[in-house]
């Protein structure tokens, strides 16, 4: 589409580097928007509104609408909004950089240098922040206040981030949902991801290798759980 935007948006946009923002921008320029299902079937992106977030964060204005899909379903589309937004936009995602990194700091001073959910304590460097109620339902979230994010490992940031789309409320947005969930409170919850289950995450480290190693041998990968309820059972009695 051949849509004239302002020199200084488009030197904005064109001062983007990463890939996935960039992605997302090119596309919009050649197109004129950018829907959900293309970024996940056409570039791969498996969790859409964080590439779009990727893009608000470099101060550019992006406004979501719905359209149908292929398969005659609502899903959201995202165009560039007003270029005169872009420069108060861009002072707001620096600060909100600059603060991130203050949060973090916050979080690892309050609670170690661990993720919340595997409990395992790691380089900060490879610690991620992450909203506890997903940025897609909640919203912004006051970073003054830390008990509204958590720490995450790579790992557990990707599986957060997997079973959150793929939960029911991701389309209905109730927080008070979220609130009771593992992946949002995993300290105390009521549900994962609306199933009433519980779940300990267990990390092997050391010389404890040793004793995960014996026990794969003498349980196998599938039976090994059934043996450590099995255990736990027996402890609890």
């Amino acid at each position: 589409m051949n849509i004239k935007y302002p020199k200084e948006f488009l030197e904005l946009l064109n001062s983007v580097e990463a890939k996935r923002p960039r992605t997302v921008i090119q596309h919009i320029l050649e197109h004129g928007f950018i829907t959900s299902q293309e970024l996940k079937d056409t570039y791969g992106y498996n969790h859409p509104p964080r590439a779009v977030r990727d893009v608000r964060e470099h101060g550019i204005p992006l406004v979501t609408y719905r359209i149908e899909g292929t398969d005659r379903r609502s899903i959201a589309a995202y165009k560039f909004g007003n270029p005169d937004e872009a420069k108060n936009m861009l002072s707001k995602s620096t600060g909100r950089t600059a603060s991130s990194k203050t949060l973090k700091q916050a979080l690892i001073e309050r609670y170690g240098s661990k993720c919340f959910v595997y409990f395992e304590t790691m380089d900060e460097n490879l610690l991620q922040v992450d909203h506890r109620i997903p940025y897609e339902i909640g919203g912004e979230q006051d970073e003054h206040d830390i008990d509204l994010y958590m720490l995450l490992s790579p790992s557990a940031n990707r599986a957060k981030s997997w079973t959150c789309e793929h939960c029911a409320n991701w389309e209905k947005k109730v927080i008070a949902y979220c609130v009771k969930c593992f992946w949002a409170y995993p300290e105390k919850y009521e549900h994962i991801a609306g199933k009433y289950q519980r779940i300990i995450s267990i990390v092997f480290t050391g010389d404890e290798i040793t004793d995960y190693n014996r026990l794969i041998e003498m349980s196998g990968i599938e039976g090994a759980q059934k043996v450590i309820k099995n255990i736990i059972h027996e402890y609890v009695k």
